[in-house]
């Protein structure tokens, strides 16, 4: 079954989120990164995996690394907004101040209409 993507998210990068279902409810953290193809969320400190690395030159005896795992989008709920994201969004609706509008240019003046002729009647309503 393929899933619908979520157009518009309520959750952003930076937002502080509160998880309110499933085993990690409860629990806050601030949203690393949003995954709109999945419909899912990273949230820092919940819902850790652990990854096993292979050996290699740079690990030579390998490494288990613990990063977070993604939440279904829907498990979370906005607590705090960022706060770039808040101030841009304080000044939505402000308005310009008067002095500081440019001046609009005169429109150009608008040609007499043409009348267009009037279709004939078609040939068998006249019958």
């Amino acid at each position: 079954m393929i899933k619908k993507t979520i157009k518009k998210t309520h959750v952003h990068a930076g937002d502080i989120v509160r998880v309110i279902s499933g085993n990690h409810r409860g629990a806050e953290g601030k949203v690393l990164r949003v995954i709109r193809e999945k419909n899912q969320v990273l949230v820092e400190g919940v819902r850790m995996i652990k990854k096993h690395l292979r050996r290699s030159q740079e690990l030579p005896k390998g490494d288990i690394i613990e990063k977070e795992g993604p939440l279904p989008i829907s498990n979370v709920k906005l607590v705090e907004k960022a706060a770039a994201a808040a101030s841009a969004s304080a000044n939505k609706g402000t308005k310009p101040s008067k002095t500081s509008k440019k001046p609009k240019a005169p429109k150009a003046e608008k040609s007499e209409k043409i009348a267009k002729p009037k279709k004939a009647a078609s040939s068998k309503q006249e019958e």
